[in-house]
């Protein structure tokens, strides 16, 4: 068990939260939520014993072993993919190094003998003859090949690095498992291995993640953290933003009687106390009135920016036709032979491993790169807007403030039209002077899609525009990409996104997975049963 006591926390005077008060037991998973900067990291930190809380205590059960995932992604550069997992366990790791040494020492003494004789022990105790075992298994699992698993953490891209370390957090069975962010660089399968791992772990588990289906899938807790306060609900995150929603509205009826009943007090008191056979009833109804007290809602540190686009013009028959695309990257190549055409009103999401496919088909629908085979052809309706997945060039080197920034893509250019529009997306006050270049991942998504909002386009093409995003920014782009009226394609790694986005799902393959798509008309669940009956097939 790990308990949370009176748990206060100061950074320069400003309270992040305060009097926190939990318990997370075996068996649950608790998902950890809030606004940017509500101190969600913070508190994981708090838990972990990385930073001491201003008041209170962090307490375990004597004998516990606590897990963290590692967020620096080059700390173990230098060692094996094999041994960066099994260091997982420090003490099973550092006897099965100092067993090591032990046996390769020339002059191997009794004292040595009876040494390796008590690790061998501890070994055993540990699990250390099926490590290497475990450790493959959760590396299978998470997608890393066996010529992987046997290499040096050096030789891993980012994606893979990532997976070695959830591996490394998960090995051996922890008492408690801290994880920040883990589906982030993860690919589908990779998150739905771990949604299964996870379900069925036997210990405590607390994550932080801004995917709403994997926070769905896991969870059996909900924390919030919010005004200041850290609350636990029994429930996932759908259970909590639902409950949360209708308390909101419970409230604000209960205050809209009230102040029904408050305007009816005060005209009687207004029109009678004047009147002398009518004064005394005034007088009672003034002391009901001094007695009504209208429940305050708090103003939550939740922000929802507003993403709404809207088409300069309708859509004619024709959208976007393409044949026999194909593409090398770097050597690789990653469209080989895609065709496929878009009718009007589609929203078609690509989905699988080769991200790289999907970035260079974004950018050569945009015009920005050439195809080496094959062509592709827009209807003379459309109006492109394009999100592109690397946005520095638009920001870095820029010494333009947010203001200057915006009135490039404006027709409207005054200041109180490109404030307003600010606004809506969560740049208030001076904000809107801050430089570009300084601004921070999830600003910067926010400048971008204020770009596309300002083109009126009827058609928009938008890679991974949920990275660096908060939930509630997610939930904005969400909403604003569902209810658009034209047509979409996107790409994104967050499930619920896509499955309540996308009418068309395309998977793109490439030559080494035997080329062209895979295109299949329905919700993205549906594309992952039709995908699994493929597979099953060619089983």
């Amino acid at each position: 068990m790990l308990t949370v006591s009176d748990v206060s926390l100061q950074f320069d005077g400003i309270e992040l939260f305060k009097h926190v008060d939990l318990k997370f037991t075996d068996g649950n998973c608790y998902g950890i939520i809030g606004a940017n900067g509500a101190g969600k990291s913070t508190l994981l930190r708090i838990l972990s014993g990385k930073l001491e809380p201003t008041t209170g205590s962090v307490t375990m059960t004597p004998g516990t072993r606590m897990s963290v995932l590692e967020q620096d992604h080059f700390k173990y550069d230098d060692y094996s993919v094999m041994d960066t997992v099994i260091m997982g366990n420090p003490r099973l790791y550092e006897i099965r190094c100092e067993k090591d040494a032990l046996y390769a020492k020339e002059d191997f003494s009794e004292a040595d003998g009876e040494r390796a004789a008590q690790l061998e022990g501890e070994f055993a105790e540990l699990g250390g003859w099926e490590a290497e075992t475990e450790a493959a298994q959760l590396l299978s699992g998470l997608g890393l090949s066996i010529e992987e698993q046997s290499g040096q953490m050096a030789a891993l891209d980012g994606r893979g690095k990532v997976k070695a370390l959830l591996a490394q957090a998960l090995f051996g069975q922890p008492n408690i498992v801290l994880l920040d962010e883990p589906t982030n660089y993860l690919d589908i399968d990779s998150i739905d291995w771990l949604e299964e791992f996870l379900i069925d772990y036997p210990y405590t588990v607390l994550v932080v993640s801004h995917d709403r289906h994997f926070l769905n899938a896991v969870c059996t807790h909900t924390v919030d953290i919010d005004y200041n306060q850290v609350r636990m609900y029994a429930g996932n995150y759908d259970f909590w933003y639902e409950s949360s929603r209708l308390m909101q509205q419970l409230i604000r009826n209960q205050n809209k009687k009230r102040e029904e009943k408050i305007k009816e007090l005060q005209s009687f008191i207004q029109r009678f106390s004047a009147n002398k056979s009518k004064s005394r009833q005034a007088t009672s109804r003034k002391k009901i009135l001094d007695s009504i007290q209208l429940e305050e809602i708090p103003a939550s540190s939740r922000k929802y920016p507003f993403v709404g686009f809207s088409m300069g013009r309708e859509l004619g028959k024709d959208i976007l036709f393409v044949e026999g695309l194909s593409k090398t990257v770097n050597g690789v190549q990653v469209l080989d032979h895609v065709s496929f055409s878009m009718a009007r009103g589609e929203k078609i999401a690509l989905v699988g491993d080769n991200e790289a496919g999907q970035t260079a088909l974004f950018e050569i629908l945009a015009g920005e790169l050439e195809p080496d085979e094959g062509s592709f052809r827009w209807g003379v309706s459309t109006v492109r807007s394009y999100f592109p997945k690397d946005n520095a060039a638009f920001f870095e080197n820029c010494d333009l403030n947010l203001i200057e920034w915006l009135r490039q893509y404006s027709e409207d250019t005054t200041e109180t039209y490109l404030r307003g529009f600010l606004g809506r997306m969560l740049f208030s006050g001076d904000e809107v002077y801050k430089p570009v270049k300084v601004l921070s991942g999830g600003e910067r998504v926010r400048c971008m899609l204020s770009r596309m909002m300002l083109r009126s386009a009827n058609v928009l093409l938008l890679d991974q525009p949920t990275n660096h995003l908060d939930l509630e920014s997610i939930t904005a782009v969400n909403n604003g990409l569902a209810d658009f009226g034209g047509d979409v394609i996107f790409s994104s790694h967050d499930h619920q996104f896509i499955d309540t986005v996308a009418d068309r799902i395309i998977e793109l393959r490439t030559s080494a997975q035997g080329g062209g798509c895979i295109d299949h008309t329905g919700s993205y669940d549906e594309f992952l049963a039709f995908r699994a009956q493929m597979e099953k097939k060619t089983d």
